[in-house]
């Protein structure tokens, strides 16, 4: 009995990744990668392709790329749906859908796939939806599109595979210099991008230059539509000088003329390091955007980040290396439980990602992200294992006190199958005045994607996505606004918000009638 219990379980821990996907087996599919720097054009050149085809898919890394793609197609009279985590733009006659990559419909055959920034696969949290896209989006074309340090990748890929890959080359169009000097922050030209590796440090810097200079600002904690204003007002000339982390390094096409590192150090999640050439040739790519500069200029705000951005400019990039990571699916989740007999997700994540063998160059991931969401779902005893796994996807930070407990309210709405409707945690002041006021407001969007995200996946529980989303529009202008005007560090003086902010009673009216409203049609079904 425990023989047959063991080989069981081991047929179980073997997985041949081709057999999970037979309807991008049956297609014959033949891939390409189009592989360059920034400003190649190898993107431009893909989506040209996904334009020609009677049918499309682009996988996106970003929403907001997504967006841009969709409004790309719809602009070149090709109707099209869009399809992220929070948002479902659907159109019945389109033949083309545009997508965040994590939402890749592996039942949905079309002619040609876009696969975008493929060098995500080495991604540590996210690298397995590239995996999965390249081994199981079902089109009868793959164009991947990425930097050369996936090439090696890409190749092992094909050949475990065993199917055809044709290498397009892309050059930079137009020359990338180091300069020869460091550039004080008093001598700042036009069109310059500094970078800094965290929200404090850009918006200390915002600080300092907004009194001499028209700034603008880019981090990752802001929502996708704060980022696309703040580039907006960069892209036309209102702001002389973009201040950003290296949230611009993917998806955003800027009239950039140099980059200034203005350290040369990054906190990475687990420790302080020295940045790398791979990050570095990344993000210098964005400077000298072709068709507004003959060249693109690369350099710092101190003498020795210059030198040390300078060697590793000049340094050989680093290759992304196998093994590559795969996320458990729900059958496997559901099999390895019932075979370990637990409902605990944590345990199974742990036991998938110590015990899964792979055929070919995979190895099983331990998503941190997830883990640390299974750790909170599995204090409730009372929820299947499916809800847990569903729950422990959702977009969400530990490290933000209204998300925790947004997401805590969340679960139990599951639990007992009760109607969950959104509640501000916050109501809009009349302006932020520290980062701490900020920031609060940037996590009450972070909590409105979520909900915006439990919406799609249970409507019938979460049924109040209007509202969350013409919500999601007043808070982005709040802090669209916020940005343009001063935010001092911290006030010792001044005790930090631990209540709402005051309720001002024209929120709503001044919420339904912002100007940018995307909104999107609900879908249907789920």
């Amino acid at each position: 009995m425990k023989e047959n219990w063991q080989q069981q379980l081991q047929s179980l821990l073997n997985c041949d990744l081709k057999t999970l996907y037979p309807l991008a087996r049956s297609l014959n599919r033949k891939l390409e990668f189009y592989v360059g720097p920034t400003n190649s054009g190898k993107t431009y050149n893909a989506m040209q392709k996904l334009k020609e085809a009677n049918s499309g898919l682009y996988l996106a890394p970003l929403r907001l790329l997504a967006l841009e793609g969709y409004e790309d197609l719809k602009a070149s009279n090709i109707q099209a749906s869009l399809i992220t985590g929070e948002e479902q733009m659907l159109n019945e006659d389109a033949a083309h859908v545009c997508s965040t990559i994590e939402m890749l419909d592996f039942d949905l055959d079309v002619d040609v796939a876009v696969i975008d920034e493929v060098q995500m696969l080495d991604d540590s949290d996210r690298g397995w939806a590239w995996v999965n896209a390249i081994i199981g989006c079902p089109a009868k074309k793959i164009i991947m599109t990425g930097s050369v340090n996936a090439l090696d990748a890409v190749k092992r890929i094909a050949a475990y595979l065993d199917e055809d890959l044709e290498i397009v080359k892309h050059q930079r169009k137009n020359e990338l210099k180091v300069l020869p000097k460091w550039t004080p922050l008093e001598k700042l030209e036009d069109g310059t991008a500094l970078i800094a590796f965290s929200r404090s440090d850009v918006l200390r810097l915002k600080q300092k230059l907004q009194k001499k200079y028209t700034v603008s600002v880019i981090y990752g904690n802001l929502s996708p539509e704060v980022r696309r204003d703040e580039a907006q007002r960069f892209r036309e000339k209102k702001s002389q000088i973009l201040i950003a982390t290296d949230a611009i390094a993917m998806g955003l096409n800027l009239p950039i003329k140099t980059i200034l590192f203005t350290t040369d150090t990054k906190f990475d999640g687990v420790s302080k390091r020295k940045i790398t050439v791979n990050e570095i040739v990344q993000i210098a790519g964005r400077a000298g955007r072709y068709g507004h500069f003959e060249a693109g200029y690369l350099g710092a705000t101190r003498r020795d980040v210059l030198e040390h951005v300078r060697l590793e400019f000049e340094s050989p990039i680093k290759t992304i290396k196998p093994p590559f990571k795969v996320k458990i699916n729900n059958n496997q989740l559901e099999a390895l439980a019932a075979h370990i007999k637990t409902n605990s997700l944590t345990k199974v994540l742990k036991f998938f990602a110590d015990n899964m063998y792979f055929s070919g160059p995979f190895v099983a991931a331990s998503i941190s992200s997830m883990i640390e969401a299974a750790k909170i779902v599995d204090t409730r005893f009372n929820l299947k294992l499916e809800d847990k796994y569903l729950l422990a996807q959702a977009p969400i930070t530990t490290k933000s006190t209204i998300i925790l407990q947004a997401y805590e309210a969340y679960i139990a709405s599951v639990i007992k199958k009760r109607v969950c409707h959104y509640k501000p945690s916050i109501t809009l002041p009349k302006k932020a005045i520290t980062q701490r006021d900020l920031l609060l407001v940037e996590d009450e969007v972070k909590k409105i994607s979520l909900y915006l995200w439990l919406s799609y996946k249970l409507p019938e529980l979460f049924p109040d996505h209007d509202k969350a989303y013409i919500l999601r529009n007043s808070f982005n202008s709040f802090i669209e606004k916020s940005l343009k005007g001063n935010l001092i560090e911290e006030d010792s003086s001044r005790k930090p918000f631990s209540k709402p902010f005051p309720k001002r009673e024209n929120e709503t009216k001044e919420s339904k009638n912002h100007k940018k409203d995307y909104r999107p049609r609900r879908r249907k079904t789920i």
